[in-house]
């Protein structure tokens, strides 16, 4: 298995980037896997459209955001992200698309 690449973008104060950063690593030893992480701090409004920011956290495996549909969306902005899962709407990425990523991204 390779080692997978995680980006995990977000604004400082941001209230969920350390849940979020826990769901990663939890999901990575569940799989075994060693994820490099990089944290990417989204300092203004430009830098959110020049970075496909969809809100913070923002969590991407290989370059590719781990939200269904995610890819296609446009509303770059420097804000909190929702996220809508089969638990509710909530701050995090659900952990079932961070563990099908890593799966791709390892293969």
């Amino acid at each position: 298995m390779s080692q997978p690449w995680v980006e995990l973008l977000y604004f400082e104060g941001c209230p969920n980037r350390e849940s979020a950063r826990a769901i990663v690593e939890r999901v990575a030893d569940q799989l075994q896997v060693a994820p490099t992480i990089e944290l990417v701090e989204v300092a203004d409004a430009e830098a959110a459209v020049a970075l496909r920011f969809l809100g913070s956290p923002t969590v991407r495996v290989a370059g590719r955001d781990v939200e269904p549909g995610a890819d296609e969306r446009r509303d770059f902005a420097l804000s909190c992200r929702l996220y809508r899962t089969d638990q509710g709407i909530g701050g995090q990425p659900d952990a079932a698309w961070i563990r099908e990523a890593l799966i791709r991204s390892a293969g």
